[in-house]
């Protein structure tokens, strides 16, 4: 495996950070657990909702479903970058800890033994560097994988300037990889790190990651990314282009969106936080792409290029194209029943079986299949004929 693993005393010098002394495994989870909750990985629940009161433990969604408590946890929060958003950046002034791959792999795997936990997210701040960094997440993986014979989920992050060998073991160590971008393009990245190369370092290894989840030799089978909506002045329409890209040309699982938060003691302390309605549009267009059969070309935005926070993107297409509507309920396929507001893909597939025993013949008919009829029936025709108590709508 390339680089290694140097001694406390170089990262320290590299990074200019100290690391807490004397700190215990207890408090290293605490310190290390809890500074994880800003990647996003696997639809994971918010802290509300975490198990046993361990901000650190999250139910978490796994790719082909199903639901398991994950552990997520940095293995060290020293970073050598300076992302002008993050808490771990460096020179902020900030508890520093950092797990041992020996430690934290029979750490996890007692609290696998115990119960608590099923699956494991694991990243880490660049440290000095950050292809040492990426071995030692590496090298946590395979003692768990290897000589303490972990069979469930894990979900490794893949760090910028990791090496290509380095993303190709990762992908046989895990189900899942991921990279994040934190911004759409390389301007927009440029005004939150002086560090960080879009390309070089974080394009390069998205290739070398969409190659090795297409592998027949990888455990891997899907890689995801995150970015921080509203820290780099990017407009929705610049993040939708990026996300619809990564779909098409990476072969990207999903996308995740963390709406920016300012933290204090970084250039960004005292900018006005981005609007969690405006993460929930953009999810809101993340599922209209994967799920629905919309193109990024398709989303209505405004002049700045942004979504509606007063409407949700798929009405507000709705609304732009009345050509397409009313549209016949019994008849139509599901692509074109896709693009009514108020039917979901679960919602589709019931309609698709109800039509095959018999007529749907009113909007408490869809109220029935769990479908929103009052959002559904001014775009609908039952038999020809709107619904007799038709909602009034105005395109």
């Amino acid at each position: 495996m390339p680089g290694g693993v140097g001694p406390l005393a170089a990262v320290a010098h590299c990074t200019g950070v100290r690391y807490s002394g004397a700190m215990d495994t207890r408090a290293k989870l605490e310190l290390l657990g809890g500074q994880a909750q800003f990647d996003l990985a696997c639809a994971c629940g918010d802290s509300n909702r975490v198990r046993r009161g361990d901000r650190f433990i999250y139910p978490a969604v796994l790719p082909r479903g199903g639901r398991v408590f994950m552990l997520k946890v940095l293995l060290d929060n020293s970073c050598r970058s300076d992302c002008a958003y993050c808490a771990q950046r460096a020179g902020r002034n900030t508890p520093r800890g950092r797990f041992q791959p020996e430690e934290l792999a029979r750490l996890f795997d007692q609290m696998y033994r115990a119960g608590r936990v099923e699956a494991l997210f694991l990243s880490s701040g660049l440290g000095a560097d950050p292809v040492r960094a990426m071995d030692r997440i590496l090298a946590t993986a395979e003692i768990l994988r290897r000589r303490l014979r972990f069979r469930g989920f894990m979900h490794l992050k893949v760090l910028p300037g990791a090496q290509q060998a380095q993303v190709e073991q990762a992908a046989r160590l895990a189900q899942r990889i991921s990279i994040n971008l934190e911004a759409p393009g390389p301007r927009r990245l440029a005004a939150l790190s002086a560090h960080k190369n879009y390309h070089g370092q974080i394009m390069n290894c998205l290739s070398w990651i969409a190659r090795a989840v297409r592998s027949p030799r990888t455990l891997a089978r899907g890689h995801t990314t995150q970015f921080v909506v509203g820290a780099a002045g990017e407009s929705d329409r610049e993040i939708v282009t990026s996300s619809a890209g990564l779909y098409r040309d990476f072969g990207l699982a999903r996308a995740y969106y963390s709406a920016f938060q300012p933290v204090p003691e970084t250039p960004l302390d005292g900018r006005a936080p981005t609007s969690p309605l405006r993460e929930h549009r953009l999810y809101q267009v993340d599922f209209l792409l994967r799920k629905y059969g919309f193109e990024a070309g398709e989303v209505p935005f405004d002049d700045n290029g942004n979504l509606s926070l007063r409407r949700d993107p798929k009405t507000a297409w709705a609304r732009l194209h009345p050509e397409f509507f009313p549209v016949e309920v019994n008849r139509a396929d599901a692509q074109v029943l896709l693009r009514v507001p108020g039917i979901g893909p679960l919602g589709c597939k019931r309609l698709l079986r109800a039509r095959r025993q018999g007529r749907i013949d009113s909007p408490g008919y869809l109220a029935r299949l769990g479908i929103s009829a009052r959002r559904a029936a001014p775009y609908l025709l039952f038999d020809g004929k709107p619904a007799r108590r038709q909602l009034s709508f105005s395109f």
